[in-house]
């Protein structure tokens, strides 16, 4: 995707483990495709429906910009949030819709813009009779961000729709996770990916995360707690009490993860619910103030959804399923921390400010611990 080359977390060194895709994203997981509109706008005091303005919007399309729904499923650790159309994913077994992430308070209309994308595109091709309920996440950005002011409109849904496509994913300060913070420091969007042999087959593993959880005591980062160790050689502006009342701890974290293994939805399930694995290696707790909620889904199969003929499909049987668990679990913390690193000091409301992880300080911290020569 177009735009500034942000540095990632493998640039400063730090290791992780499992073999990544071309990409280290998402979309390396074959017809995934992810697409941002960023709103950032004015400075000071926080005037409802004037600003500033730090938000957005992120889309994930499975097969790109057609209706091809795919083997799907989601878990919640902590459910102080909310994803739409989740209830119907677990029923049927499909996700028929992108993904889209974005505001607590901006799930509405970007739901309903969705939905008014698909009778304009005619997303279910010829049918003159269809239903469907648009699957969107959110986390509170409401430390940076006007998030009574409700500033995400239809035109930053479509854009986030149109300009979604394969390869490179911008991370950090873009998309849904603009306003967002994580562990202390600034948060926002971060993607990984993993490729594992599976019997006789590679598969990839793709992981997207919006990532707005946690407390500074519990950063961990390649097993050093760099939460603790960065706590006073901080300078103090980094400890100012803000102007919130969001709690040490509070937050969320949105996952998506798409794979090319054959999974049916029960098998999702279990991938779903491994994604707090990863979280938890970063220093996650799902506090109580924390919205985690994961989905995953599969584009194997292609062509299973059929609403009059009986298809057949390819599973992948559950003893060869532990690789991708791993998977998951390594993608799910290099997303995260790709997310924090990429993401840059920011300024919003009343003058908060979420600061961005010192990369230097972070290297000498690991190197210290030995994780970096």
């Amino acid at each position: 995707m177009a735009g500034e080359k942000k540095r990632r977390a493998r640039d400063l060194g730090i290791p992780f483990v499992g073999i990544p895709g071309p990409n280290n994203a998402i979309t390396d997981v074959a017809g995934v495709q992810v697409g941002h509109s960023t709103i950032i706008s004015g400075n000071g005091r926080n005037v409802a429906g004037r600003g500033p303005v730090r938000t957005g919007v992120t889309a994930i399309f499975p097969r790109g910009k057609k209706f091809s729904p795919v083997y799907a499923n989601w878990y919640s650790l902590n459910g102080n949030g909310e994803m739409t159309g989740t209830t119907w994913v677990t029923e049927s077994g499909f996700l028929e819709t992108p993904v889209m992430i974005t505001n607590t308070n901006s799930v509405g209309v970007v739901r309903d813009t969705v939905l008014k994308w698909y009778v304009d595109t005619g997303w279910y091709g010829n049918e003159d009779w269809w239903y469907t309920y648009p699957v969107v996440g959110e986390t509170y950005d409401g430390f940076l961000n006007d998030i009574y002011g409700f500033h995400v409109k239809e035109k930053h849904v479509l854009e986030a729709i149109g300009v979604a496509q394969g390869g490179k994913v911008l991370e950090g300060n873009v998309g849904g996770g603009t306003g967002m913070r994580c562990l202390g420091f600034k948060g926002g969007i971060g993607t990984a990916s993993r490729s594992v042999v599976v019997g006789e087959a590679t598969c990839t593993v793709g992981v997207l995360v919006q990532a707005n959880f946690g407390a500074r005591k519990n950063l961990t980062i390649a097993g050093v707690p760099v939460g603790v160790e960065l706590r006073d050689v901080l300078p103090d502006e980094f400890h100012a009490p803000p102007h919130s009342n969001r709690r040490e701890g509070d937050g969320s974290i949105i996952a998506v993860v798409a794979t090319d293994a054959p999974l049916l939805p029960h098998q999702l399930k279990r991938i779903a619910q491994r994604v707090p694995l990863g979280i938890g290696i970063v220093g996650g707790r799902g506090s109580n103030g924390s919205g985690d909620i994961f989905l995953a889904f599969s584009t194997a199969n292609e062509g299973a959804f059929d609403r009059t003929a009986t298809t057949t499909v390819k599973m992948l049987p559950n003893d060869l399923i532990t690789p991708l668990f791993e998977a998951t679990v390594q993608a799910v913390e290099e997303s995260i921390v790709n997310a924090m690193v990429a993401a840059e000091t920011m300024t919003g409301i009343n003058g908060n400010k979420s600061y961005a992880l010192p990369h230097d300080q972070l290297i000498e911290v690991l190197k210290k611990y030995g994780r970096i020569k």
